[in-house]
């Protein structure tokens, strides 16, 4: 039993209820007790609420208390992004513009699944205005930073949910990730991050952005991110994209390891520049899952840089989100967010059909490059985390988020699954991300990889001097 309740992953307080060595009341109360002492520093939540959360803890106690939990995730805390629905909860979206006094009384389908299974639910973490880049900090919320090192970036959107799953405030963390907003802080803070395939977890409402963004886990290990996900999964009649409720179990098969996969290693892309460190530690995973019986091969997938094909959809995406903000309220906006919607604006209509166009000749070339090898395993990040209250490191004269995400948003125009690991830690201390990418529908092999590289090499969360300095 982990000396402190908050330490604890979900799958351990499962077996610590069940044993009756601990409770979610008490484990609810550690882990606002770990909130009250680091979010002033760290800044992953702008929202607490922990008359609910403990309430809730309680009503789990009982059920843990009568060997009739709802799940396996019953009484496990939990924390919900500042973009998705939470019912009694204002969702400010980081913004400035909406209006907190109104009726909150819905829950999005993945909060509503996850409250339906018990998962006590402690609060919303901080996202950029609207989770339009790839870092954390907004008009509304301010700057969210790193566990591993205060003056950088954990990346975003989902900034606030991996600082939280880094610091082990809660277990189970909802993000979304519409070019990235999953993996990228997943990769610049040392913990899991899953996107899962377009669909496989419903969407209420749907993302202004379009049918690039989607909904996944990040948490401090593998196996709770496949709990999160056999749960978040399951159907929700108000989303009609949606895949079909098919009941999966995301932990069956999760040990089954890598012997005779076919992996295919892009370190580049064919055309991205990486740091020396990162490109080292991604090519020494390749090697641990080669010895692990992987059949592992040097390939780049074969397309280029789809970089003006993403802007087109996100650019016209913020166009769309703001397009009936009236004028007054455009004012309060992050700057950049109404730059790129003011830009997005200006995009013809043809050209937005050739960019859907070539979306999907890219999904189509993956789907080809697929039926050769199970998975392909990139960097999730070419840099490290560089400092906060920046978009792009510091000494280049890029204005943008997607410059320094190569490897994350092709993955969202093709809908496929992806996810990041830790792998190691640069010169410098910063943590290091694996991407693990699969066909569309098979979320079961990116996890399945995902948990044989981490019983090989397992992730590392900020020491207590860190976490407490």
């Amino acid at each position: 039993m982990p000396q402190d309740l908050a330490d604890a992953t979900g799958g351990e307080l499962a077996r610590l209820y069940r044993d009756r060595k601990a409770s979610p009341v008490e484990v609810a109360q550690a882990v606002l007790r770990r909130i009250e002492r680091l979010n002033p520093r760290y800044n992953a939540f702008c929202l607490i609420d922990p008359e609910r959360a403990l309430a809730a803890a309680r009503q789990s106690e009982i059920r843990w208390s009568k060997a009739e939990p709802l799940s396996d995730i019953d009484g496990v805390p939990t924390t919900i992004k500042d973009i998705v629905l939470t019912k009694d909860w204002p969702t400010l979206r980081g913004s400035r513009t909406i209006d907190r006094a109104q009726p909150w009384h819905e829950d999005a389908p993945a909060a509503a699944r996850l409250r339906e299974a018990g998962a006590v639910i402690i609060g919303k973490t901080t996202t950029p205005e609207f989770g339009w880049k790839g870092v954390c900090d907004s008009p509304l919320t301010g700057t969210t930073r790193n566990p591993w090192n205060p003056a950088m970036t954990p990346g975003g959107s989902s900034g606030g949910a991996a600082v939280a799953a880094a610091l082990r405030i809660g277990c189970l963390h909802i993000g979304t990730d519409g070019g990235g907003s999953i993996r990228i802080p997943a990769g610049f803070t040392g913990t899991f991050g899953f996107k899962p395939t377009f669909g496989q977890v419903p969407a209420y409402p749907l993302s202004p952005f379009g049918t690039v963004a989607h909904l996944g886990p990040l948490t401090a290990d593998v196996a709770d991110a496949a709990r999160m996900l056999t749960v978040m999964s399951r159907p929700d009649h108000r989303d009609w994209t949606a895949l079909p409720d098919m009941r999966r179990d995301f932990s069956a098969g999760l040990d089954g390891g890598v012997a005779g996969l076919r992996i295919a290693l892009s370190v580049t892309l064919g055309y991205v520049q990486v740091d020396p460190d990162i490109a080292k530690l991604v090519e020494g995973a390749a090697r641990a899952l080669a010895e692990a019986g992987a059949i592992v091969e040097r390939r780049d997938p074969g397309f280029t840089n789809p970089f003006e094909t993403f802007k087109t959809h996100w650019y016209t995406g913020a166009a769309n989100l703001l397009r009936s903000m009236p004028a007054e309220k455009r004012r309060d906006l992050d700057p950049g967010l109404l730059a790129i919607a003011d830009e997005g604006e200006r995009i013809a209509h043809m050209d937005y059909i050739a960019a859907t166009n070539a979306r999907g000749a890219l999904g189509q070339h993956m789907s080809v490059f697929h039926a050769s090898y199970d998975v392909l395993l990139t960097p999730t990040l070419p840099i490290p985390a560089f400092e906060v209250d920046r978009i792009a490191p510091a000494g280049t004269d890029q204005s943008d988020w997607m410059h320094w995400t190569p490897f994350s948003y092709p993955f969202n125009l093709t809908q496929q699954p992806a996810a990041s690991i830790p792998c190691g830690f640069t010169s410098s201390g910063l943590p290091v991300g694996l991407q693990i990418v699969a066909a569309k529908y098979r979320d079961d092999l990116v996890l399945r990889v995902a948990r044989a590289y981490e019983r090989l090499d397992p992730i590392k969360m900020p020491p207590v001097p860190v976490i407490y300095g």
